[in-house]
């Protein structure tokens, strides 16, 4: 004699998973941002840190600088990213993809000692590369 539990909507259950997918994507540029707040006051406080990574087919006297100009391109933009700014978006990938060659500079490097802490082991280095494309989709967003 119990009363029968109503069954959910297929349409509801969609919908859900449909707000879930926009909340992602709604904080995945505030995400990106926060990182970049954090990883640009590094560059400006601790150069050393990234200028380890930097590519040596480039001349030493740039790295520093080129470390510094990222560190306040990423204070920059997290900015606008946190504040979910449609200007921020394209200049945040364009960044990405040119600090990209000093990922791939740190991957080649891992496992030799060169850098400090989890950033020297092979699966950290190698494994950060493909994260490249989901951070460019949370600039997107």
């Amino acid at each position: 004699m119990g009363v029968a539990a109503p069954q959910p909507d297929t349409n509801d259950v969609a919908r859900r998973g449909y707000e879930v997918t926009m909340s992602f994507a709604a904080l995945a540029p505030r995400a990106l941002g926060s990182a970049f707040a954090i990883s640009g006051t590094v560059h400006l406080v601790r150069p050393q840190v990234f200028e380890v990574i930097m590519p040596r087919v480039l001349p030493e006297a740039f790295h520093r600088p080129l470390v510094f100009l990222s560190g306040m391109a990423e204070l920059g933009l997290a900015t606008g990213l946190v504040r979910h700014r449609p200007w921020a978006r394209w200049p945040s990938v364009l960044l990405l993809l040119a600090v990209f060659p000093a990922n791939v500079q740190m991957a080649i490097d891992a496992g030799t000692g060169r850098q400090p802490g989890l950033s020297d082991r092979k699966a950290v280095a190698w494994g950060r590369l493909p994260l490249q494309g989901l951070l460019i989709w949370a600039a997107l967003q």
